[in-house]
């Protein structure tokens, strides 16, 4: 069983973030899955998710990005990871507040890097597409107005321990 459907709290992982979403004010919810997740998948769509496959995840983060982004009919974009459980409702609106702003809106903690959740006017969109390997938008955000949370929203669950 992959980290994403895995349990966390009396659900799958990926659906806190999912779930979050459905509280945001977002014209459109789209999830990249990779090409065989069907559990994923099926969990997503049925929260309301337009599902992209992506069938060569090993070309790295970028090829799910960029993926993502063709999808979009709007003109912006928030780009959440599934491994984030912990992200608000609140700092994702403040996140879109800060990107209407200024283009580009990133999170982050006080003293930290800029992380996901980050927010992308449509003029990012072909730089975004344009990106290879597994550095995901990092290169893109360097200059973007940062909306803080703490750490402990931002946790990026990566081992089994986080699940604790």
């Amino acid at each position: 069983m992959g980290k994403l459907v895995a349990d966390y709290r009396g659900k799958p992982l990926a659906l806190h973030i999912a779930d979050t979403l459905s509280g945001v004010r977002l014209s459109q919810r789209i999830a990249v899955c990779r090409s065989g997740d069907d559990d994923l998948s099926a969990l997503l769509r049925d929260r309301g998710f337009t599902i992209v496959l992506n069938p060569d995840t090993a070309r790295g983060l970028a090829s799910s990005l960029a993926l993502g982004i063709e999808a979009v009919r709007t003109d912006a974009a928030i780009v959440c990871l599934a491994d984030m459980p912990n992200v608000s409702a609140r700092h994702l609106n403040a996140l879109i507040d800060a990107g209407r702003a200024g283009g580009v809106a990133t999170s982050a903690t006080a003293d930290g890097p800029p992380t996901p959740p980050a927010y992308f006017g449509r003029a990012h969109f072909a730089d975004l597409m344009g990106l290879e390997g597994d550095k995901g938008a990092r290169g893109l955000v360097g200059d973007a107005r940062r909306v803080i949370a703490s750490p402990g929203e931002l946790a990026d669950f990566d081992t089994p321990a986080d699940f604790r």
